[in-house]
């Protein structure tokens, strides 16, 4: 792929660059997405009716036992090369920031050391009522009722993740606002635009005159935003840009 001289300058000129990543970038790891995840024993069940907490409140059950499958899927899977592209920016810009939509962790396990997750993380478990944090494991060693229970007040335990109807995590979604204060340069990557408010995220990063970058196979709405619009993965077009911008470090 050939890419645009001015970005490459800017890139290598950038201070603070932050990436935004969507389902996309992991399905290239083999998790599906939120709304293919419904197959098999699942197919009859809608994601809204699963995800909600008015659902686990009706049948913690089986909403406990779809996260618990998907959670699997998550442990199973592995970085992929954009994943550690965007891993290996940090040794070639001064600082780097991950915004991520995604619960499953792989940036963290591809080797970037600042990770904000907008929707929580598939693979912590908290306390439905008190909040509290709870050892998934340690539980599940000692307690088989499901959903566990929390070792606190009694509680049952759930996903540490966002449902719909609930709010940002206010730390997260903090911390993502002074990261648009602040980055040079925005990677827009494998998101669809759909789910606010994280989607308005790239429009907030354009309206602050920051430079815009999508990477994704298809159009979406952020085409509109970004100055460049790199069609394609990520695992495939993040190493070339790397390798194209910092061809004198290895990258």
């Amino acid at each position: 792929m050939l890419f645009d001289f001015v970005l490459l300058d800017k890139l290598r000129d950038a201070r603070h660059i932050a990436i935004f990543s969507g389902a996309g970038m992991s399905a290239e790891s083999g998790i599906p997405t939120f709304r293919e995840a419904h197959t098999g024993l699942w197919a009859k069940y809608r994601p809204e009716d699963l995800a909600t907490p008015d659902a686990f409140l009706r049948d913690p059950v089986t909403v406990w036992n779809w996260y618990a499958w998907r959670r699997e899927l998550v442990q199973q899977a592995q970085p992929n090369p954009g994943h550690l592209a965007v891993a290996r920016l940090e040794a070639l810009v001064p600082k780097v920031t991950v915004i991520t939509q995604n619960v499953d962790g792989l940036h963290q396990r591809a080797g970037s050391s600042d990770v904000i997750e907008l929707h929580g993380s598939i693979l912590e478990t908290r306390c439905f009522d008190c909040g509290q944090p709870a050892d998934i494991a340690a539980v599940a060693a000692t307690d088989r009722e499901v959903p566990p229970r929390c070792r606190h007040c009694g509680g049952m335990l759930r996903p540490g993740v966002v449902w719909f109807g609930e709010s940002l995590p206010s730390d997260a979604w903090s911390r993502a606002a002074e990261v648009l204060d602040d980055a040079d340069v925005f990677f827009c990557i494998g998101t669809s635009s759909l789910v606010e408010p994280a989607a308005s995220l790239p429009r907030h990063a354009r309206s602050c005159g920051r430079t815009v970058i999508q990477i994704n196979p298809e159009a979406t709405s952020h085409d509109e935003i970004a100055q460049y619009i790199l069609r394609g993965k990520a695992g495939e077009v993040m190493p070339e840009l790397l390798s194209a911008a910092w061809s004198n470090h290895g990258a």
